[in-house]
């Protein structure tokens, strides 16, 4: 059987939580740990702790299901047809909103 890899020390994740708690940032984390930041948010994850980033103060992010409807609607067609754009990145789906909107 296998030793199962140990990609981060319990005093490790006891330093990183820690820290996230206080506000550093998950880039930062990252650079200090010589991890990716995706491998730093799993861990946070995993620990229970962290809060993903949001959009701006009172506004909530729009789906990319509500954007792809918004396009179908100002194309004047459904949205089923159109539903393979929900595959698209947000903010191409978001620019392409706003091109329709003229």
């Amino acid at each position: 059987m296998a030793e199962k890899t140990v990609n981060y020390t319990p005093e490790q994740v006891a330093q990183l939580v820690q820290d996230y708690q206080r506000g550093v940032s998950v880039e930062e984390l990252a650079q200090n740990l010589g991890k990716s930041v995706r491998s730093v948010v799993a861990k946070l994850s995993r620990e229970g702790v962290y809060q993903p980033k949001t959009a701006k103060a009172g506004t909530a992010r729009v789906t990319k299901a509500q954007l792809v409807s918004q396009i179908a609607q100002l194309c004047d067609r459904s949205d089923e047809q159109f539903e393979s754009l929900e595959k698209a990145n947000q903010e191409v789906l978001v620019r392409l909103v706003e091109v329709l909107r003229g």
